[in-house]
């Protein structure tokens, strides 16, 4: 994927964040950040969670009030209270963290905010939704539900929200967080369009291939402050070195398995969803200590059922799962932790921590009710301090006290602190579900590097990624998933147009001959 660059506009036509400083309590978030965007432009904010990124653009988009600094759009000076005054002057914002009503349509989110009168116009909102979706090709229904519709869907309805408001410079924060390659692909290609018809983007992330596909320029910043500009040719290890501040290791340095004994065995497992439907298909499958497990496939081929079923989060509906040859297949997720299970879920703002609860307490969500951090009734505050200055060190959980609420970390360290307490006791099984999903290069390094240190500790690790390059990277198998089903096992060193078929259903030895005579094909 390539990217066009614009001629410089005119001076006074543009985007410019002109010293902005924005502090809470004694925590500088941003620290006198300039930063422009051009009209036509892919301007990239990249940095590790943490930096300042998100902070900066709320600040833009009128969700903060800045401490110092100064917006002005088209030359002209604006200062917004809120998000609408924003919207007025032709800002959108696409969150991270969906803005949506979940039990309205997508015409009644679009119109949300912007109704007219006491009479609110469906009509005028269906056929808005409609003339906007063909014209950027984001096809969505306007009268699906939101919470009936899957991520890759509910990101249009977000985007969609904001051209109809007919902003000039839209904000992406994040946006890839969730969604699948084949989506991420089709994002790009919006955002692409979107440039070339001369509005100003700014793109949140930390991914850096992505950086590299689509940038026309790239600000880096680093706990609150402009380090660096980079060229799109920059090489993805000079971009991680910007953004930590010290050169990253991109590969995972890890010996050959030395697998043991089976700890975590399914046979026949059959799992529902929550409507009831049969969403994971009598699949078999073992993982012995030593060895990663990864489950591979594309996002909604019930991996996330296979996971919380294990959890014991699940409705079984047949089959069998044994820990260290007990059954859990019916077990509750408290016992299920007790019997030894490590759980790390795929959705940490929902599943995972609790942002109303402290540092502390999150970090004890698994054993709170037992020494040391209880006796009988009473909790042991010392001892869950203790425990987490300790697990905050030891992880590099940023925060200067681990009694702030949990909901102050920024993502990286919220996933480092939900990986920090399932590894704070004796494992025999530990689940990772998209355990780097939304996380920086620098998190990801140490994730990658402790998720294979429990494995070398003789811990089963089953991982479930869509990132093939995670995938390819951490396992020591690869279990692919389509449809509920197996399709098959196989080493990590499969070459990837064969996983690619595999993931959309095709045997592996069908995949094998299918990949063999495209090359003879393409080589006569």
């Amino acid at each position: 994927m390539t990217s066009s660059t614009s001629s410089p506009p005119a001076e006074s036509a543009g985007l410019q964040l002109k010293g902005i400083t924005k502090t809470f309590g004694s925590f500088v978030a941003n620290d006198a950040i300039d930063l422009d965007v051009r009209p036509g432009e892919i301007h990239c904010l990249l940095g590790e969670n943490g930096a300042g990124k998100s902070t900066l653009m709320n600040v833009l988009y009128g969700l903060y009030q800045p401490d110092g600094g100064q917006i002005v759009i088209d030359g002209t000076p604006r200062q917004f209270a809120d998000p609408k005054q924003a919207m007025a002057a032709g800002i959108g914002m696409v969150h991270q963290h969906f803005m949506l009503v979940e039990v309205f349509s997508v015409a009644e989110n679009l119109i949300l905010g912007r109704e007219p009168g006491l009479v609110v116009d469906m009509k005028t909102a269906r056929a808005t939704v409609r003339e906007l979706s063909a014209r950027y090709g984001l096809p969505v229904d306007p009268d699906a539900v939101i919470e009936d519709l899957p991520v890759g869907i509910q990101q249009r309805v977000e985007i969609l929200k904001a051209l109809a408001n007919d902003a000039k410079y839209l904000i992406f924060d994040e946006p890839t967080a969730v969604l699948t390659p084949q989506e991420i692909d089709e994002l790009m290609v919006v955002m692409q369009n979107l440039r070339d018809e001369g509005r100003g983007i700014v793109f949140i992330t930390h991914k850096l291939r992505e950086v590299r596909a689509i940038a026309d320029r790239i600000t880096v910043l680093r706990r609150g402050r402009v380090v660096g500009q980079a060229e799109p040719g920059t090489s993805e290890q000079e971009l991680a070195r910007l953004m930590v501040g010290r050169a990253v290791d991109l590969s995972v340095d890890k010996e050959h398995a030395a697998p043991g004994a089976v700890r975590l065995e399914v046979s026949g497992l059959t799992v529902a969803n929550a409507a009831g439907a049969v969403v994971v298909d009598g699949i078999d499958f073992e993982v012995s200590g030593g060895e990663i497990l990864c489950i591979a496939g594309v996002q909604g081929n019930g991996q996330s059922e296979l996971a919380d079923a294990l959890l014991g989060n699940a409705a079984v509906l047949s089959g069998r799962i044994e820990l260290d040859g007990v059954d859990i297949s019916h077990a509750t997720p408290r016992q299920t932790i007790v019997a030894g299970m490590g759980f790390v879920p795929e959705d940490r703002q929902h599943d995972g921590f609790i942002g109303s609860f402290t540092i502390a307490e999150n970090l004890v969500l698994n054993r709170y009710d037992r020494p040391p951090f209880a006796s009988g009734l009473s909790l042991d505050l010392r001892a869950i301090d203790r425990n987490a200055v300790a697990l905050r060190d030891e992880f590099d959980i940023r925060t200067p006290d681990v009694r702030n609420l949990g909901s102050s970390l920024s993502g990286g360290n919220a996933q480092k602190a939900v990986l920090a307490r399932e590894l704070s006791r004796d494992l025999s099984v530990l689940v990772a579900s998209q355990p780097t999903r939304g996380v920086d290069v620098g998190a990801i390094e140490f994730l990658h590097k402790r998720i294979v240190a429990e494995r070398d500790r003789g811990t089963a690790v089953l991982l479930v990624s869509t990132e093939l390059e995670e995938v390819e990277a951490l396992a020591d198998r690869v279990l692919v998933m389509y449809r509920g089903t197996v399709v098959g096992i196989v080493a990590p060193d499969t070459p990837r147009d064969v996983l690619g078929m595999m993931m959309a259903g095709v045997p592996y030895d069908e995949a094998v001959a299918l990949v063999r005579d495209a090359e003879q094909g393409e080589g006569e």
